[in-house]
């Protein structure tokens, strides 16, 4: 599972179907409805909120409207408690050694899976922390302490 800090425009087709899905079974976990996944490291961000419910709703429209742009036939029906979001205004720190971390990790993936997404996402190379999902907001430091680095769980394989 990958909840990812940045904008979901910077993500590929497959890219952005995986984080729907990955999501919504996030939210299925924070709602009490999964068996797994309970202490998934990607949730601690949410669980750490007053109000994870909302907080993973939140980042669940902001999926569901760059879907909407690409015209995706995304279900706005299985976001929870989404009207109760209306005029509420959610935020998350992030730091800015997990965005580029996540950038990085992401722009490895699309060199092999959609090289003409790499391509656009290049512009931001310098300063990817201009495109994160609405949720965040840019905090100084390293790799988030939940963050588990690719270079580890090789290592743990």
């Amino acid at each position: 599972m990958r909840l990812w800090s940045l904008h979901p425009s910077l993500l590929d087709a497959k890219g952005l179907v995986a984080l729907w899905r990955e999501t919504l079974l996030a939210q299925n976990v924070l709602l009490g409805k999964t068996k797994g996944y309970k202490n998934h490291p990607q949730l601690e961000r949410f669980k750490n909120t007053d109000n994870p419910i909302n907080f993973m709703s939140s980042y669940l429209i902001g999926i569901w409207v760059e879907a909407d742009k690409r015209n995706y036939k995304f279900s706005f029906d299985k976001i929870y408690n989404r009207e109760a979001l209306r005029n509420e205004i959610l935020r998350i720190p992030v730091s800015s050694g997990q965005v580029q971390y996540e950038f990085e990790h992401l722009q490895k993936k699309l060199n092999h899976r959609d090289y003409d997404k790499y391509t656009k996402n290049r512009i931001f190379e310098t300063y990817p922390m201009t495109k994160i999902h609405h949720l965040f907001y840019i905090v100084e430091g390293g790799i988030e302490y939940w963050e588990k680095p690719i270079e580890q769980l090789m290592e743990m394989n």
